[in-house]
């Protein structure tokens, strides 16, 4: 999304967010789900079942830890309520429902649990009167036999302190700290250093980056922040504040964010490039006054080499190299150009100026030495992942993640659809969720992507941390002090106080 008046916006809504969760441990039957379940080895696994409950109804994530020596395929989850729970969808697994037992088997791509790994599952349900948690885990039909039992807790997170934030990694399909411990990445975007330089509006919109306005995103338990940048600000090319002054404030931010125990992404929003064939929504301006389809050759390879070389060897900070792609669009919505101009950059069809692809971004970073994190969004203002993998850049640092935008308005909007294209890429390399958000102030849909997201080890920011009102657009909070704005920020807030990184 691009700047305070924003051709896509959206919002959040209040909902009480309750997480109990129950770590019970037990011994299954592993192998295959089938009739004879009892002839498939044992091996020992935990089960966590975690709530979020909004008074008529709640989702409810199951995340099954294989603590044996080897990997088990093939599993299937029963257990039992005591009340009128009653399955509405679920997601990341086959459910189903038969009186009050619940039933959740495996999707081909989560088949199998790694030695030491995970599978996680969710489903939201309707209900009235109580919403006992479930205490007959079972799995492949072998009862939850309670080995180390525990009773039921509640989750408690741990703001950000007064230490720095890790130095992030990637490691297989996770972002890890220095010693390999997962991290997620969850906060919320702060927007105005893409357009206050280019609108007359000075840095930051008027908005406070000092010591108090990051207390108040502590209080909310945001562990990261993704600031938008222009690159004409930044290289001095055009808008006010430019260049070095830019610059300065940009690591001014950054470095009190990381001192507060808080990731930054810094993200190129805003790019230089005339599209002037573009329909009468879009501007068409050749500075970086909107969101363009793709970066250019002229500036942004520069510009990322500056960003780069100014946060060398501060690993907590992480590059997300280009917003919201969609390059297809100017090529008659052809994607397989779409995702050769996403790669390759060069003459792109129907765009007038040379493109800088996302290889050309990977190189620009690291030709300075820069080791961090670099999150690469795909097609379709970032919500079409699809040909990801396929055309994911040459890094000789191995630290890539996926950028993934999930918005109410977007094609994939759905469980079934995250399934299908977000949770196998999730399987091979780190997914972030960039920005999320719903074309209204309701938090229905939001609940769902956290859910979803949380099931999956995803990170995910909001739209914004600015205090615009809630209309029609993701407005998070009331005014610089983080009071939520009713729904929008009341939901993400109670949602975040209930996870950890």
């Amino acid at each position: 999304m691009s700047g305070r008046v924003r051709k896509r916006r959206a919002a959040l809504a209040a909902v009480g967010a309750v997480v109990s969760i129950a770590s019970t441990a037990l011994m299954a039957a592993g192998g295959s789900w089938a009739s004879d379940a009892s002839a498939a080895p044992a091996f020992a696994c935990r089960v966590d079942y975690a709530t979020n409950d909004w008074g008529s109804g709640f989702g409810a994530t199951v995340n099954i830890a294989n603590l044996g020596p080897a990997a088990v395929t093939g599993w299937a989850l029963t257990y039992s309520y005591t009340g009128n729970q009653t399955l509405q969808h679920g997601w990341s697994g086959v459910w189903s429902q038969s009186g009050r037992k619940v039933t959740v088997a495996n999707l081909g791509w989560n088949a199998t649990i790694p030695a030491k790994g995970s599978v996680s599952a969710g489903a939201n349900f309707s209900y009235s009167g109580g919403n006992a948690k479930p205490t007959d885990f079972a799995v492949n039909g072998a009862p939850c036999t309670g080995v180390n039992p525990t009773t039921t807790t509640t989750t408690t997170t741990t703001p950000p302190g007064d230490g720095r934030a890790p130095a992030l990694r990637v490691s297989g399909n996770r972002i890890v700290t220095a010693d390999g411990t997962p991290y997620r990445l969850l906060g919320v975007n702060r927007s105005s250093g893409e357009f206050a330089c280019v609108q007359g509006k000075g840095m930051w919109d008027g908005g406070p980056v000092d010591q108090a306005s990051v207390d108040a995103m502590k209080t909310w338990n945001i562990h990261a922040v993704r600031i938008p940048l222009n690159e004409e600000c930044w290289l001095g090319v055009n808008g006010s504040p430019g260049g070095a002054t830019y610059q300065q404030n940009v690591k001014d931010y950054v470095n009190l964010l990381v001192a507060n125990g808080i990731n930054v992404i810094l993200d190129q929003h805003w790019t230089w490039g005339a599209y002037t064939n573009s329909p009468d929504w879009h501007c068409k301006d050749e500075h970086a006054t909107c969101q363009k389809p793709m970066p250019d050759a002229r500036y942004s390879p520069q510009f990322w080499a500056g960003v780069a070389s100014a946060f060398k060897g501060n690993d907590a900070v992480v590059f997300d190299l280009f917003n919201e792609p969609y390059p297809e669009m100017a090529a008659d919505w052809d994607k397989t150009l779409g995702w050769q101009c996403w790669r390759d950059g060069g003459a792109c069809a129907g765009l007038p100026y040379e493109v800088a692809g996302m290889q050309d971004l990977v190189d620009a970073v690291r030709s300075t030495g820069a080791t961090n994190v670099l999150m690469l969004g795909g097609l379709e203002w970032a919500n079409d992942m699809r040909e990801w993998l396929a055309h994911k850049p040459t890094d000789p640092a191995n630290n890539l993640a996926a950028s993934w935008h999930a918005y109410s308005f977007n094609a994939c909007a759905t469980e079934s659809c995250w399934d299908a294209q977000i949770a196998p890429l999730a399987q091979q390399v780190p997914v972030v969720l960039g920005e999320f958000g719903q074309d209204d102030c309701g938090f229905d849909y939001m609940q769902r992507v956290v859910d979803w997201a949380d099931a999956h080890h995803i990170g995910y920011l909001a739209w914004t941390w600015n205090p615009w009102g809630c209309t029609t657009g993701a407005v998070l909070i009331k005014d610089w002090n983080g009071t939520p704005e009713p729904g929008v920020g009341e939901g993400l807030k109670a949602h975040l106080l209930s996870v950890t990184p």
